[in-house]
């Protein structure tokens, strides 16, 4: 009885939620996209569950903007510099490598990309300067016994579009370089000792988890045979489903991000050649075509699908906990 009410209780929120976003202006939906994606999963579970037993402050870790990208045309959407965050690994870890691509959502139209590039979704002159490294990030043993002693890198998400796309809007000063940035990423990051990897591991929340898809295998295709390479997605796997009016309401939001942006040049041929570029930017259609192992970890409970959905019903309370496919 009393899970019964926990999820009657869930259900009202997510619908008093997407309601409310649905009612309000687009610039209350990039609101809620701004706040996306603070913490993934992974870093919010390790949080909470280890609150009562560390009671030491989160590893702060300052940014470094990736000099000289703009030469590249990889900028903001606003033409300010791309960044990450690293600490550096230590003893078994020095050669191994997380990359954890910043999740917060998309823009898909020029009015929303405009709003976007005023926060720190789209320019870099508004990233916070220190990061806390937490959960998957954490360089606390207890919190994070894998990855602890890792080099451990966030790669800040400033294109509004998955880290994928290539254009730009002249009159509104927009740049979409999410591809560029990738790139310049990638490649500033190897300059910094990841080309000497051992082992590594793509990762990303949200927005970020499917740009950890789209990425997994040029991110493989960085190292030698001999580094051990695989991806995570956390929180990415969103579904073109149908909302209760029959519609399909993520399907349209993600048709205007990838028309907008002419993400088509970032998506993998094998689902360019037989799928529109709108149904290629969904998850569903890419993991088949994976060739690198590709863990993906996603919510029971998704506040963002159930925004593509505008409300739905919840299945019967069996778990609350998040499921690992």
């Amino acid at each position: 009885m009393e899970r019964m009410k926990q999820v009657q209780v869930l259900s009202l929120f997510v619908c008093a939620l997407i309601g409310n976003v649905l009612s309000g202006s687009s610039h209350d939906f990039q609101d809620l996209k701004d706040r996306e994606g603070v913490l993934s999963f992974l870093e919010y579970s390790e949080a909470v569950s280890s609150s009562s037993s560390v009671t030491d402050e989160p590893l702060m870790v300052g940014l470094t903007l990736i000099q000289g990208a703009d030469s590249k045309g990889a900028v903001c959407l606003d033409g300010t510099l791309p960044g990450y965050h690293l600490d550096r690994g230590s003893g078994t870890g020095k050669d191994s490598w997380l990359i954890q691509l910043e999740g917060g959502g998309w823009c898909n139209t020029i009015r929303n990309c405009v709003y976007r590039k005023t926060t720190r979704r789209g320019s870099s002159k508004l990233f916070e300067k220190q990061l806390p490294f937490t959960g998957i990030l954490s360089n606390k043993v207890e919190e994070n016994p894998d990855f602890f002693n890792w080099n451990r890198v966030k790669v800040r998400y400033c294109d509004g579009a998955s880290f994928s796309g290539d254009s730009q809007i002249e009159a509104s000063q927009l740049y979409f370089r999410g591809q560029r940035i990738w790139s310049a990423a990638m490649e500033y990051l190897m300059a910094e000792g990841m080309q000497n990897a051992t082992q590594a591991l793509l990762s990303g929340c949200s927005a970020g988890g499917l740009a950890s898809i789209i990425h997994c295998d040029e991110f493989r295709e960085l190292f030698p045979q001999s580094t051990k390479v695989k991806c995570l997605s956390d929180a990415g796997m969103f579904l073109n489903a149908k909302d209760i009016s029959g519609g399909r309401t993520l399907q349209n939001f993600y048709s205007g991000v990838v028309s907008l942006q002419d993400v088509q040049k970032s998506l993998p041929s094998t689902c360019i050649d037989h799928l529109d570029p709108t149904s290629c930017f969904f998850p569903q259609n890419l993991v088949a075509a994976v060739r690198t192992p590709l863990f993906l970890l996603n919510s029971a409970y998704d506040v963002w699908q159930g925004l593509g959905e505008k409300c739905f019903m919840l299945p019967k309370p069996t778990s609350l906990s998040l499921r690992l496919i």
